[in-house]
């Protein structure tokens, strides 16, 4: 292939100033950072503050070899960013990265390296990455690549759901349909998922929260050879992962993915992204250099005094959150992900992290935080932490929040766990959680909190009521790895089960749990599976399984249809209520309507019982506009015996109807048609039961 440069460049092309290489070149723009498409050519801008020099180079698509190389002269320098302008550069016809050569005194923090090629970190598209699974080029792994442009939104725009309003469903992309039974042409890749959005539009769910879609590489070491399955190790933060688009090897990821967005949206469902800003895929002092660590070390890490890496992250490093430069990288990236890719939030993985000094103390008022919350362009988009990181910083209900972020509720997690296992002493903190935890967001309120029993980390719901220990043997870790405060129970039998009461006692659970979960106020989060009764046969850190442990298996439709009816139904019956889901929290006042806006309950009717020694909680919640009353009664019983309930006393007109009883009847086939009970006086609770009453007309009325 010839290595002269192509002559496109149209007339309106600024003039060059310069030759480099046999290319026109002129002093570029500092700003934006990146390669840009600029009339005639590309624009190049790269930071570093302690390069001696920088070079740019640039192959043609999947070139072993570069065809050129740029240096670039000093007077192209502008503080300590580079710039510079290429002429006859066709954008989709190239990669590039930068060579950048400096000091190397790793105690002092620099770790310049003129032999490493570099990726650009704000590359918008990532070579050599397409084919899940293959190892790539190990000289240059991630190419640097421009995305193309151009792509049609028609009218398409983030959907601005009300907070209270989501249930938010947690999965995989390559996992929701890699599985053969998923039945789509392209397994594994955003355009299978957008296949199966009529499911996810059955089920009832309006948000999906998508596990790591930023490129990373599935390949790193392990000590059994598995691959990094979850992703939480990215090493291009601007860049959607090539391997899960089926035209990844086309280079159109970028707009298989927007597509992917545009669909989503169409149905009505918002996309968060989860995204790891805690650490990069370069890990500690034994880790590859492939971008920040060679651009500017002691910027973008958090470094100890000796040079060395603080690693709150758990994975070899802590990316420097709060440096100015690094700020402004962070905050790039999302705005970029809003304004080109319309997603409507992001969930952020260990973001205790991003509250951090250099040094790893934790700030009262981290900049990175309190520009994300009040950023023009972010003013609309939803912000999830995970409240807490690998260091032993957990800020569940103290994440510094700005009246702008929510929070996974971790205490919700564990709450319901100890609560629906039976231990003595957990029926005042559930009623919390059931409310929206107002012990910790009482100034945010519910939508502060979101809500879960089980996520990508951890057991799934059908292993949470399978097993009391973990069996992580297949990891390769010796059992070493994944968390030992899981608060499950086996039901009787570690395992498979035969026994029919086991089965049933474990699937009564798992009812109970997605009951609770969608009846408590704030915003309710479903794993994806967790309806179909996904097992990971007791793995509690699937992290590097891509096999049937992790995929989604859409055998679970047929094999388990009745668990994923009633989740169906419980959502609807979320929806419709919207007593369910409050903005603020309640008050415990009438205010003038016929009941308080919440009231608890127990055997008997406006008698808790709070002692330690009981496992019965009964709550009802009531909401009056417009002369019409929504009113929802549950009880959950975690004791192993049945009880009978005295029921609230409702005016004449009124009558308890029941929508859900987990030990004996399915829930109504759809709101309002929920059976009136035969008395209105008292119900029967079963044992390790959830019931949910909803107050209705009598009939004939």
């Amino acid at each position: 292939m010839s290595l002269q440069p192509m002559r496109t460049a149209p007339r309106a092309a600024p003039c060059p100033a310069g030759r480099l290489a046999g290319f026109d070149v002129r002093e570029g723009r500092p700003l934006p950072f990146g390669a840009t498409r600029v009339p005639g050519g590309v624009n190049f801008s790269v930071y570093s503050t302690g390069a001696a020099s920088v070079a740019l180079v640039l192959f043609w698509r999947g070139a072993e070899e570069p065809f050129a190389e740029l240096e670039f002269p000093e007077c192209y320098r502008t503080g300590s960013v580079y710039a510079m302008t290429v002429f006859g550069l066709c954008a989709e016809e190239i990669e590039y990265g930068y060579r950048i050569d400096g000091p190397w005194d790793p105690e002092r923090g620099d770790r310049y390296d003129a032999a490493c090629l570099l990726s650009d970190p704000y590359a918008t598209a990532v070579g050599g990455r397409e084919t899940w699974g293959e190892p790539g080029d190990r000289r240059y792994r991630y190419r640097s690549r421009i995305a193309p442009d151009g792509f049609d939104w028609a009218g398409d725009r983030p959907l601005g759901l009300p907070m209270q309003d989501l249930v938010i469903y947690e999965t995989h992309v390559r996992g929701f349909t890699r599985h053969p039974s998923s039945g789509v042409r392209w397994p594994g890749t955003f355009a299978g998922l957008a296949e199966r959005i009529p499911y996810l539009v059955e089920l009832g769910v309006n948000c999906v929260e998508l596990m790591p879609v930023l490129e990373f590489d599935e390949n790193e070491n392990h000590p059994a050879g598995l691959h990094d399955y979850w992703g939480y190790n990215t090493v291009g933060f601007f860049a959607p992962k090539a391997s899960y688009a089926a035209t990844g090897v086309l280079g159109r990821q970028s707009d298989e993915l927007k597509s992917l967005v545009k669909q989503l949206h169409a149905a009505g469902i918002e996309v968060v992204l989860d995204v790891v800003f805690n650490h990069t895929a370069e890990g500690d002092e034994r880790g590859p250099t492939f971008s920040f660590r060679g651009l500017d070390n002691r910027v973008y890490y958090m470094l100890t005094p000796d040079g060395r890496y603080y690693n709150f992250s758990g994975t070899g490093n802590t990316v420097n959150c709060n440096h100015p430069v690094v700020l402004g990288f962070v905050l790039d990236c999302l705005r970029y992900w809003v304004s080109e890719y319309h997603v409507d939030g992001f969930r952020f993985d260990l973001a205790a992290v991003l509250g951090r000094a250099s040094d790893g103390s934790p700030l009262a008022n981290p900049p990175l935080l309190e520009t994300l919350a009040s950023d023009p362009v972010l003013a609309h988009t939803k912000l999830i932490a995970e409240a807490w990181d690998a260091g032993g910083l957990y800020q569940v209900g103290s994440f510094p929040d700005y009246c702008r972020w929510s929070e996974w509720n971790g205490r919700y997690r564990d709450a319901v766990r100890r609560f629906l296992k039976g231990e003595p002493g957990t029926v005042s903190e559930m009623a919390d959680r059931l409310i929206g935890s107002p012990d910790l967001y009482l100034r945010r309120g519910p939508v502060a909190s979101v809500n879960f029993v089980t996520s990508h980390d951890g057991f799934t719901l059908h292993d949470l009521f399978a097993y009391n220990d973990k069996h992580n043997d297949a990891n390769g870790e010796h059992g070493g790895d994944g968390d030992d405060a899981n608060h499950s129970w086996n039901c009787g039998h570690e395992g498979p089960a035969g026994d029919q009461e086991v089965l049933a006692l474990r699937r009564r659970q798992a009812c109970n749990a997605l009951l609770l979960l969608l009846t408590s106020h704030g915003v309710p989060m479903l794993l994806a599976g967790d309806e179909i009764g996904r097992t990971q046969q007791g793995n509690n850190n699937a992290y590097c399984h891509d096999s049937e442990i992790s995929w989604f298996d859409w055998r679970g439709l047929a094999e388990n249809a009745d668990l994923l009816l009633f989740v169906k139904r419980a959502i609807a019956f979320r929806r419709a209520h919207p007593v369910l889901r409050r903005r603020w929290h309640i008050t415990g006042h009438a205010n003038g309507a016929l009941f308080p806006d919440v009231s608890w309950h127990g055997v008997r009717a406006w008698t808790p019982d709070w002692s330690s020694h009981n496992r019965l909680l009964a709550v009802m919640f009531h909401a009056e506009e417009e002369g019409a009353a929504d009113c929802v009664y549950l009880a959950a019983n975690a004791h192993w015996e049945r009880h009978e309930l005295e029921l609230p006393q409702l005016p004449d007109h009124l009558a308890w109807h029941r929508f859900a009883d987990t030990h004996a009847e399915p829930p109504a086939e759809q709101p309002g048609a929920e059976p009136e009970l035969a008395d209105q006086e008292r119900v029967r609770i079963g044992p390790r039961t959830v019931l949910v009453l909803v107050a209705r007309e009598r009939r004939g009325r």
